[in-house]
């Protein structure tokens, strides 16, 4: 039911905390542990909004690198060829016999 409680030990600790705390302190227990247990909840909303952000950070890097490589790639690319083709050129003006054959 609660936290892995059913209602028959829920029940028994209700009981319990009535007997040793008391009826008169034990709305102001509940109402300590209800608040504690709401900043516990900020706390963690906070923390995983900020391991979100961080994570989403790191995606739009890890993009601007992958981008940033396939531009380098294809310069590279285009470099290899006219270096190819530069190479093809003198060769066959030094062998313009090669060419005819």
């Amino acid at each position: 039911m609660f936290g892995g409680f059913g209602a028959g030990e829920l029940l028994i600790v209700l009981v319990f905390a009535l007997i040793f705390i008391g009826p008169k302190k034990l709305p102001e227990l509940a109402k300590g542990l209800g608040k504690g247990l709401r900043e516990f909840q900020k706390a963690k909303d906070d923390l995983m909004d900020h391991v979100n952000d961080a994570a989403e950070q790191n995606s739009a890097a890890t993009e601007k690198v992958a981008d940033q490589s396939t531009q380098n790639d294809a310069q590279l690319e285009s470099g290899q060829d006219e270096v190819v083709d530069a190479s093809q050129d003198k060769v066959e003006a030094e062998n313009p016999k090669s060419k005819d054959s």
